[in-house]
Formats: structure tokens, sequence, C-alpha cells
């Protein structure tokens, strides 16, 4: 996703209470209070940072590389950053998921929201959060399920963006049709040498991958 207009449009979507979600769910799995002043947390996938926002105001000490593809998206995450002053804190940087600019083990844990299902053969993807996460910490992995039929599709997207934007609702409608199923989601973490029931149902819309490396 990099047309200005689309990451604009995604930017202005209300993701409050996911994001609030998805911080409040990573600190109570990871364990937050263990978490030394300059901690490295690498966000894969970040957006318009909006996730390692919530995560530095969660850990004020913390220290996150949020990498993105899109050039849109990093310009408005730019933006955000400083805004709210917080620039020395996260870092911004183009990188492809599938090819992880930072050596083994760089990484006190790995998060990533919402990008598999961006990804055509994301298991490439999990493969490297896994590479770059040290021994030990933790890979914190939230995206959306795709419905078994176009009907589930359209009631979530009629449930969870009614008040949305007409090409906000066609974003998050190809975005659960593009998702992979709870299935698909295991079977991705088990090639990836990881658990596959650290693979959970976590919302009516998501499943989450909580495992330590």
């Amino acid at each position: 996703m990099d047309d200005p207009a689309e990451s604009l449009a995604y930017d202005r979507m209300d993701h409050g209470g996911v994001n609030r979600a998805f911080v409040e769910d990573w600190a109570k799995a990871v364990g937050t209070e263990s978490f030394p002043p300059g901690t490295k947390i690498l966000d894969v996938g970040t957006g318009t940072a909006l996730i390692p926002i919530a995560m530095v105001g969660a850990v004020p000490g913390l220290h996150v590389t949020a990498i993105d593809m899109a050039h849109s998206m990093l310009d408005l995450a730019g933006a955000h950053l400083k805004r709210l002053g917080l620039e020395g804190q996260i870092g911004l940087e183009l990188c492809d998921a599938k090819r992880l600019s930072f050596e083994d083990g760089a990484f006190a844990g790995v998060v990533s929201n919402s990008i598999i299902h961006h990804i055509p053969e994301p298991l490439q993807s999990l493969w490297e959060m896994v590479r770059v996460c040290a021994p030990g910490g933790m890979i914190f992995v939230r995206d959306l399920c795709r419905p078994a039929t176009e009907s589930e599709i359209d009631q979530l997207v009629e449930l969870h963006a009614h008040r949305a934007e007409v090409s906000q609702k066609k974003l998050f409608w190809d975005s659960l049709h593009a998702a992979l199923t709870l299935e698909e989601a295991a079977e991705m973490a088990y090639l990836a040498g990881l658990n596959p029931q650290s693979v959970t149902m976590t919302s009516d819309r998501h499943w989450t991958l909580v495992a330590r490396k």
C-alpha cells in the first residue's frame, strides 16, 4: 500500500481500540517490567507508526525500529513522530519484511500488526522475524483472519466499519479477503519453527501468534 491517498485513508481510520488491545496484549505476554531502558524492539510493517507510538507510551524507555515498504506510510509516520517529539525513541526505515537488513538476534523482541495479509508469501517474513529476534525474545504477530465466506466478510465490515468512508470499507474488505485462515497461520508458524499452537483466535477477526524464540 504505497498510494498516498490509500495511506492517508488508512491513517484516518479509527485504529485506537485495536491498537490499544494490541499493545496491552503484547505487554501482558512479554512482561514489560523486565525491559531495561534502551531495549530494542522491531515493528515489522509499521504503517504510520501508530503501534510503536502506543508501545513507547506504555514502556517509556523502549526503543522501537519501525519498518515498512511504503514511502507514503513512512512519510505520515515521520510527521506523527515529529509532532509528538518521539524521533529519538522510534526509528523509521524503508525495509522489505522478506529481507530484513538486521543481524541475527538484533532485537529483544519483534512485533507485527496486520502486515501478513499484505504479503503474497508471508512465510519468508516470519522466518526473518524469528531470525532477528534474540534467543528468549518474544515474537508477537497479529493479523486479520479470513472468514469462510464473503457474506461473513460483509458482516464484519458492517459491524466494525459501518461509519467509515466507502474507500476505508473497501480497504477493510480487501484485507479480510486477503488474510490467512487460522489453520494457514498455524501452519506458517510450524514451518517457521514455532509451535503451531502459539497461534490462536483473539477476536472475531484476528489471530495472534505469541511465541518465545
